[in-house]
């Protein structure tokens, strides 16, 4: 009898659901693989078990594109994660997204992850959260042999390609560059869109980045971060007989399999690259959006907004959550890097500043991108490069953030 009610009970779930009646709430983010896998049973099924609602998740590696085609066409996803605020910021100037306010906690998360636009209101917050202002390298490398290595072109693990945003690596390097040689302040008027790409400042960073690289020497090296995927960069580092040793990389890419089997420890970049302590740290995070204000939407919302899904999403080594319901581990669990990682997203007395590109207007961020990959194969090209965007940006219509560093 108990077998054939539990038939029955699935068969009318599977007729609702057939029907449309189930509550369903669609998800557009860029996990796939094995990350898809985790988010799906660490943050999807207990919210799905908990409110009875469906959540039709869509995983891309082009989610811009697919987000784009959607709003186009007026059939739109309900929540979105993007690791985009600047590509938010035009979609609520566009009134496509809905305010958070009433659904998330704004004191739940610093200033620079819950970034009020000028009409006021916040239209997104982190699910997820990295820290970019580090270089990693193996363990068994000495401090000598670490401060080596910086000036051999060799030893830099570079990989440029990322499908439809390949050129993001490359504009990591230049904003760190300009974020530790020159501040907050500076840079916040570089990513706001008030200060020149051909100021003295910008200029300094691409030419500091090309004498690193050798662009203009070793054009096997440049021919070979070109085409490699930046996912694969890192293989050298656990090849037999080892290639190269560093990476300039965000906290994510320690759970790539060569810095796992390289027991990957980080440095910050300014210290190992410029001889000085950290200005401020470069951070990026992946930003949920409401789109639909439906009565699923907003319980998802408030669901990803909370420090338990906020903890089952980043448990491990996974991630990095800046809520502050999610403290850093303090009772010895994890590895010390990942502890130390942590603390320093979470520490309220350093600076902070979120991905300049990120931030910027797609147009603008987008060019940027292509224009790192130019400059990187023809650096004599750099001037004209820079001229480029500044007209770009100076295009009327475009959306720019008010703020992108915490504490300037």
């Amino acid at each position: 009898m108990a077998s054939c009610l539990a038939v029955l009970a699935a068969a009318a779930v599977v007729g609702v659901r057939a029907l449309g009646h189930e509550p369903a709430v669609t998800l557009l983010a860029n996990w796939t693989g094995d990350d898809e896998t985790h988010f799906r049973e660490a943050v999807i099924k207990p919210f799905e078990r908990k409110y009875g609602i469906h959540v039709d998740y869509q995983g891309s590696n082009a989610e811009s594109q697919v987000l784009g085609a959607d709003a186009e066409a007026g059939t739109p996803p309900d929540v979105v994660v993007l690791t985009g605020p600047g590509e938010l910021a035009e979609y609520a100037r566009q009134k496509q997204l809905v305010p958070l306010d009433g659904l998330v906690r704004r004191a739940d998360f610093g200033p620079s992850w819950a970034t009020p636009l000028t009409d006021g209101h916040v239209y997104w917050f982190p699910l997820k959260a990295d820290l970019k202002s580090i270089v990693w390298y193996p363990a068994d490398l000495s401090r000598q042999e670490l401060k080596d290595a910086v000036h051999r072109p060799a030893a830099w693990c570079v990989g440029m390609g990322s499908g439809a945003t390949s050129g993001w690596p490359g504009t990591d390097w230049i904003e760190d560059l300009l974020l530790q040689r020159y501040g907050p302040a500076v840079y916040q008027r570089w990513a706001g869109g008030g200060l020149p790409w051909t100021s003295p400042q910008v200029k300094w960073a691409w030419k500091t980045w090309r004498d690193l690289m050798r662009a203009d020497g070793d054009q096997d090296l440049v021919r070979l971060a070109l085409k490699t995927p930046y996912q694969s960069a890192s293989d050298p580092v656990a090849a037999r007989p080892r290639g190269c040793t560093l990476e300039h990389q965000a906290s994510f890419i320690r759970g790539r399999p060569a810095w796992q089997r390289a027991d990957g420890r980080y440095v910050p970049s300014a210290e190992l690259l410029l001889g000085t302590a950290p200005r401020a740290w470069e951070v990026s995070g992946d930003l949920v959006s409401l789109l639909h204000d439906t009565p699923q939407a907003r319980k998802l919302i408030r669901y990803l907004a909370s420090a338990d899904a906020q903890r089952a999403w980043n448990e491990g080594e996974s991630g990095f959550s800046v809520h502050t319901g999610v403290p850093p581990a303090a009772d010895g669990s994890g590895s010390a890097w990942h502890r130390s990682l942590a603390r320093t997203l979470r520490d309220g007395n350093a600076k902070h500043c979120f991905d300049a590109s990120d931030a910027m207007p797609p147009v603008v961020r987008d060019a940027f991108a292509e224009a790192a990959i130019e400059f990187l194969a023809h650096p004599d090209r750099r001037d004209r490069l820079l001229g480029s965007l500044d007209t770009l940006g100076r295009t009327g219509g475009l959306t720019w953030l008010p703020s992108v560093c915490d504490r300037t």
